[in-house]
């Protein structure tokens, strides 16, 4: 098992390992360091077991507080995909909606219409000229 030399609060620790664990191990012993050195600069110097306390404290805080936005962005997630797959089904089972559209314009249908009554009108009139 690897030891590893973390360094928290300007204390140094040997810390056994998994293989491989190495840098996990560092990485959140920078974070501890982190947390731990913002409390030495606001209160000062502190016994080591409360220093880690506090230090620990306020990182659980904090990964509390992103679960629980975690938590609530998951919630909204499920909420939209039920969503989607509604609509989906909804998409799937419903009749398309016919939609008839005219192929002659209103225009050419209204210039044929009185055409065909100056037409008739002009048969009419041929008529009386030519009946008896």
């Amino acid at each position: 098992m690897p030891e590893v030399t973390i360094k928290i609060g300007g204390r140094e620790f040997e810390v056994a390992c998994q293989p491989g664990e190495e840098q996990y191990l560092q990485s959140a012993a920078k974070m501890l360091d982190d947390e731990a050195q913002v409390m030495a600069d606001q209160i000062g110097r502190m016994p080591e077991a409360r220093m880690l306390l506090m230090a620990g404290l306020m990182l659980a805080d904090r990964t509390a507080s992103i679960e629980d936005k975690v938590t609530e962005v998951e919630a909204q997630l499920t909420k939209r995909d039920a969503e989607i797959s509604a609509l989906k089904t909804a998409a799937s089972t419903a009749e398309p909606q016919r939609i008839e559209v005219p192929v002659v314009p209103q225009t050419v249908t209204d210039t044929l219409a009185e055409m065909a009554a100056r037409a008739e009108a002009m048969a009419a009139e041929l008529e009386e000229k030519t009946a008896p």
